[in-house]
């Protein structure tokens, strides 16, 4: 699939942003959350710059951004309706957990049951979004059991990497957030080898010769129905050098998942001015390596209408 760069910040962005969402609200209902006004602001406000940018971005991939309000009225089928709506509803919660840590200092009570919403609309969130791509089934590599998996994965993991940042930029350390980024880490790149070692063994779930009823022999196109790339190649049918897809496959490794997870260990052992320079390391490195991920998450797919071309 061609990798539309407005859905690749969409995905990546809304992804940490929700991550971070939650993972606040999951600490202010376990009332560790400090209830300092400041860091309320920064957290809440870097959480919420990336999800509004995020959706905005998303609009930007469609041929009349101006119709985009028309997708809320097909949640019944439809998962990206879903993802709207879902999106929407959770700045309600979010809003009144903003109002209750920035303006009243509280982060418990109704505050804390506020949070709690907040956290379980935004992984609703990411879950529909990942839907959106796993409930496609002519696209073999979305049409997964791993898909819905590794997008709450990777939310909570950078979720969880850039707040460890946050925390201890503003001086406040919650150990337990550390060990929630180090574990998600782990968790998420396993799951993303997985992810790989799987779809490497696909193949497009039909041929030309189940497409066309037609059994015995090999059937092939004679004459190709385009004499050059059109719309349908271009955004379906995107294709990736294998030596290049390896290169930023390994860059990933590195970014993504490998240099955030070694200086969360230095965050660990680590205090002062190296864990938090450590946590910031690995936060910028995370968006690095995430934002290729996702890139390769499109670009990778290949759609069952490339049949009809050939390919």
């Amino acid at each position: 699939m061609h990798p539309a760069f407005s859905v690749i910040f969409f995905t990546t962005a809304t992804g940490a942003g929700y991550g971070l969402l939650a993972l606040f609200g999951v600490l202010a209902a376990m009332g560790v959350l400090p209830a300092d006004r400041w860091l309320g602001a920064v957290s809440l406000g870097i959480a919420l710059v990336l999800i509004t940018a995020g959706l905005l971005s998303s609009t930007f991939h469609l041929g009349r951004p101006e119709r985009a309000w028309r997708a809320f009225s097909q949640w019944r089928s439809s998962w990206l309706s879903r993802e709207g709506v879902a999106s929407v509803v959770t700045y309600i919660p979010a809003g009144l957990f903003g109002i209750g840590w920035v303006v009243f200092g509280r982060t418990d009570g109704v505050v804390a049951v506020a949070a709690v919403i907040a956290a379980a609309c935004a992984m609703a969130t990411v879950v529909t979004t990942g839907m959106i791509y796993a409930s496609l089934k002519p696209v073999a590599q979305w049409h997964t059991s791993y898909t819905v998996p590794a997008y709450l994965i990777l939310s909570i993991m950078s979720g969880a990497v850039l707040a460890d940042a946050i925390l201890l930029a503003m001086g406040f350390a919650i150990a337990g957030v550390a060990w929630l980024a180090l574990a998600a880490i782990a968790a998420g790149w396993l799951c993303k080898v997985l992810t790989w070692r799987h779809n490497d063994t696909l193949a497009l779930p039909v041929t030309a010769n189940s497409a066309t009823g037609l059994s015995g022999g090999s059937v092939r196109s004679i004459e190709w129905p385009h004499t050059e790339e059109n719309y349908v190649l271009k955004e379906m049918g995107y294709r990736i050098a294998r030596k290049h897809a390896a290169k930023l496959r390994l860059f990933v490794h590195a970014f993504a998942f490998a240099l955030p997870l070694i200086a969360t260990v230095v965050v660990i052992v680590a205090g002062g001015l190296i864990a938090a320079v450590a946590a910031v390391v690995a936060a910028i490195a995370i968006a690095a390596g995430l934002l290729v991920e996702r890139w390769l998450f499109f670009a990778e797919a290949k759609h069952t209408v490339t049949l009809y071309y050939g390919r």
